[in-house]
């Protein structure tokens, strides 16, 4: 699954290249208020108009679920890339994403030229891998690349079923480096490797608990989740957020560490509070206690200082770290003093730091290190899925090298 090939392994002169790339952006009133996901697309758009190729991106924008809706269409997507580019994007809308007038404007292009698609969720079949789509997409072009991460967990026809009806398919610069990054991490890590856990709940971290307990040296559980397994131990824990229904498998994996000889740092101490703080951001008053010594009538928000110190500790003696949840309510920045520390060990550590997608990317973007990172992850589910140890479709599809 680690070894694709990508866009420096195929020769693209002349050809129709299709890029499936991801400008899922924010708008709001029709301008992107966030260009993070347009700007890592250029590498490889740029490389392959270099060589000559003729570029037909497409991509998904929100949820129009197979309808046009104005509001998500493309069209401000072209226009901020042609003025990143320093070349013209052409937009060529369509409700049906491909019709006559596209396999015009495609059938009119010259080397070096960058054509950009509606939003193909604009089409029913996207979701579903539907084959007629699939086909359609795939009419468009000679060669495939997917460069979108963010979807390769899911199978749709723009990044899975096309590749059936294309000869040449690869990955992208921002796929590769994905998969050279996290899938290294999880399969071949420098050690010690050791990984941080967080968020909400442990449900959604189920399978990347079980599978990272194998695979590192230490596993560190902050955020929320910690206080179901601070529960499995015995500790009372408030009113903190707790999963009733997977304490026993809290206590599997407490167990599981101890049998594989693996550390499993819980937090010590715990910032505690009277309520959650409403609005998110507001004023609230805090006090840390020992996590087995929370009050029945409060609850867990954050980790406390010493665990914060120890934490920090275990990131400056690895070699591999990978870090997916925030460590408490980061937005609150009473409550982010946790994240911050973690952030700040992962920032000033010379080991291999990859931070896997979603809120974590957010906090360390947020509280500005984001350029200290060796790499962070522009796909939330598809590298947790990838931290699961799971196949993800969209990498799959791409052709071995």
């Amino acid at each position: 699954m680690l070894n694709k090939k990508s866009v420096d392994d195929i020769n693209v002169k002349g050809q129709k290249v299709l890029v499936r790339c991801d400008f899922n952006v924010p708008l709001k009133e029709g301008k992107i208020t966030d260009e993070n996901r347009l700007v890592a697309a250029l590498p490889t758009i740029k490389k392959l108009v270099a060589d000559g190729g003729r570029i037909i991106l497409c991509s998904h924008l929100g949820k129009p679920k197979g309808e046009p809706k104005p509001e998500l269409s493309l069209a401000p997507v072209a226009v901020r890339l042609s003025e990143l580019l320093g070349q013209e994007v052409k937009f060529v809308p369509s409700a049906v994403v491909v019709d006559d007038s596209v396999k015009a404007a495609v059938e009119a292009m010259n080397d070096g030229e960058i054509v950009l698609l509606e939003n193909t969720r604009y089409r029913i079949e996207e979701t579903k891998n539907g084959e007629a789509f699939s086909k359609e997409l795939a009419s468009l072009c000679d060669v495939f690349v997917n460069d979108a991460f963010g979807t390769a967990h899911r199978a749709h026809c723009s990044n899975v079923g096309v590749t059936e009806f294309v000869d040449t398919c690869a990955v992208g610069y921002l796929m590769q480096k994905e998969i050279d990054f996290l899938g290294n991490a999880v399969n071949n890590p420098e050690r010690p490797f050791v990984a941080i856990l967080g968020g909400a709940k442990v449900a959604d971290k189920l399978n990347v608990i079980a599978n990272l307990l194998e695979k590192c040296d230490t596993l560190i559980i902050g955020g929320g989740m910690a206080y179901t397994f601070l529960k499995a131990k015995g500790y009372e824990v408030g009113t903190s957020l707790v999963d009733d229904e997977k304490i026993d498998y809290c206590k599997e994996m407490i167990a599981k560490a101890e049998a594989l000889g693996k550390n499993l740092y819980l937090p010590v101490d715990t910032t505690i509070a009277k309520d959650f703080p409403s609005p998110i951001d507001a004023e609230i008053e805090v006090s840390v206690v020992p996590s087995n010594e929370i009050p029945a009538d409060m609850m867990g928000l954050d980790i406390g200082t010493e665990t914060a110190a120890k934490f920090a500790e275990a990131v400056k003696t690895a070699k591999t770290v990978v870090w997916n949840g925030p460590m408490g309510v980061f937005e609150n920045p009473i409550l982010a003093k946790g994240t911050i520390s973690v952030a700040q060990a992962l920032a000033e550590t010379d080991a291999t730091t990859i931070i896997g997608g979603g809120d974590s990317a957010a906090a360390v973007n947020q509280l500005g290190f984001g350029d200290k990172m060796s790499h962070i992850s522009t796909g939330g589910g598809a590298s947790l899925e990838f931290l699961e140890g799971k196949e993800l479709p969209g990498v799959a599809a791409a052709d071995d090298k």
